[in-house]
């Protein structure tokens, strides 16, 4: 445990540290996005596929 009376160290981000935790974030960002988007489209189409070809063959 520290003393009461030492005076701990505050570290600051420079700025090319806070950029580079910023690309990091916006990579994950990206990632998760596409990630969403690869899901949403599978269920899209295993859904029509689940269907069959009828879903086509109906009237309007």
């Amino acid at each position: 445990m520290s003393a009461p009376d030492e005076v701990r160290a505050v570290e600051l981000e420079t700025p090319e540290v806070a950029a580079a935790r910023a690309r990091v974030r916006r990579r994950r960002s990206i990632a998760l996005a596409i990630a969403l988007a690869l899901f949403a489209v599978t269920f899209y189409t295993l859904t029509i596929v689940k269907m069959g070809p009828a879903l086509f063959d109906r009237a309007l």
